[in-house]
C-alpha cells in the first residue's frame, strides 16, 4: 500500500527515535512517505493532497486535533485514516482499542494493514466541520479554549492542567447563572436552558489518566450520535456529572439538571448570546447557531484487528 506519514514534531510522544522505529516497520511491507505538519489546519491540506495522489492511507501519529484535521482532509475520498497515539490524552485512537505505546500501536498497524481491516464510519459534523468522537459547547469549549492557549503545558501535564484550567474558566470567563443556549435534537428533545453541551459521535466522551468518562453509554461509530445537555454550572453538580461519567452513571441517569437524548441524527443549537465550541478537542471560537448532523459512511478508517465490527469491509 502507498501510505502518507503525518507526524506532529510538537506532540507529547513524539520522538526521532519513535519516528524512525516506526517509519522503518511500516516500510517493510509498504511505500511510506513522511511529512510533519508546520501549523494548525496543515494535516488537512496534507491529507487532502495525499487523497488526491492517490495514497492508500493516512497514517497519523499526533493528538486528537492534528487527527480531526486530516479526518476532514479525507472526508468524501477512499483514502483510509490510521491513527498512532502522539498526544497527551489520544481519545479516538484509545477509543477503537490503539496500544498507547507508538511501537505496539505500529505492530497492530501492520497486522490491520494485513488483514485490510479498512471500514467506513460516521462522523459528526458542525457548521462544516467534522469530528471523529465529539463537539463540546458552553464551559466545555471554554475549558479546551484556555488550554490550547499554552500548549507547552498542555503537553508536559495534560491532566492536571486541563483540571486546574477548568478551575480558572469557572471563575473568570464563564457565567454560571443565566442559560447560553437553546438545543433542539431530532428526536424532540427540546432544553431552552442549557448551560453546556456535548454531543457525542463515539465513547467515552475523553480519559482520566486510565480511567474512560462515559457520560453516555451504548454509541458506535456506526450508529446515531447521543447528547448529554446540562442545565447547570454548580460546583457540587459538576463534580458529581465527572464522578458519574467515571463510574455508574447513576446521577447522569436520574439528575434534574441533565437532559440525555439517544439516537440522535441532528441537533440545532441557538445561542441566547455567543457559544463557545470545541471539536475533538480544538477550540472553534464563539457563534450564535451551530447546525450539527451525522454523516453516514463518511470516512475510512483503519481499525485494530480486535475491534472488527459488522460493517461490511471496503
Amino acid at each position: 500500500m502507498r501510505i502518507l506519514f503525518i507526524a506532529n514534531s510538537t506532540a507529547a510522544s513524539y520522538s526521532s527515535r519513535v519516528r524512525i522505529v516506526v517509519a522503518k516497520s511500516l516500510s517493510a511491507d509498504h511505500e511510506v512517505e513522511f511529512v510533519t505538519t508546520e501549523r494548525k489546519g496543515h494535516a488537512t491540506r496534507l491529507a487532502r493532497d495525499g487523497a488526491l495522489r492517490g495514497v492508500d492511507v493516512v497514517v497519523v501519529m499526533a493528538g486528537d486535533g492534528t487527527l480531526n484535521e486530516a479526518a476532514n482532509g479525507l472526508v468524501g475520498t477512499n483514502t483510509a485514516l490510521a491513527t498512532l497515539p502522539g498526544g497527551s490524552t489520544n481519545v479516538f485512537a484509545r477509543s477503537i482499542g490503539v496500544e498507547s505505546d507508538p511501537i505496539e500501536a505500529t505492530g497492530q498497524l501492520i497486522e490491520a494493514l494485513a488483514n485490510r481491516q479498512i471500514f467506513p464510519i460516521s462522523l459528526g459534523c458542525v457548521n462544516g466541520r467534522y469530528f471523529l468522537f465529539h463537539t463540546g459547547l458552553g464551559m466545555d469549549a471554554a475549558v479546551t479554549n484556555r488550554v490550547d492557549a499554552k500548549p507547552h503545558f498542555k503537553r508536559l501535564a495534560a491532566h492536571p492542567f486541563f483540571a486546574t484550567q477548568a478551575v480558572v474558566t469557572w471563575f473568570k470567563d464563564v457565567d454560571t447563572r443565566e442559560p447560553w443556549f437553546r438545543v433542539q435534537c431530532s428526536d424532540g428533545t427540546v432544553v431552552d436552558d442549557a448551560m453546556q453541551a456535548i454531543v457525542m459521535n463515539q465513547q467515552p466522551y475523553t480519559y482520566l489518566g486510565s480511567a474512560p468518562l462515559v457520560p453516555v453509554d451504548g454509541i458506535t461509530l456506526e450508529g446515531p450520535m447521543s447528547v448529554l445537555i446540562s442545565r447547570s454550572l454548580g460546583v457540587a453538580h459538576l463534580v458529581r456529572l465527572f464522578q458519574s461519567a467515571a463510574t455508574n452513571r447513576r446521577y447522569l441517569e436520574k439528575s434534574k439538571h441533565i437532559v440525555i437524548a439517544r439516537d440522535v441524527e441532528s441537533v440545532v443549537v441557538d445561542g441566547h448570546r455567543p457559544v463557545s465550541y470545541q471539536v475533538d478537542g480544538d477550540y472553534l471560537g464563539d457563534v450564535e447557531h451551530l447546525d450539527i448532523r451525522r454523516v453516514a459512511n463518511a470516512l475510512n478508517v483503519v481499525l485494530p484487528t480486535r475491534n472488527l465490527t459488522p460493517t461490511s469491509d471496503i
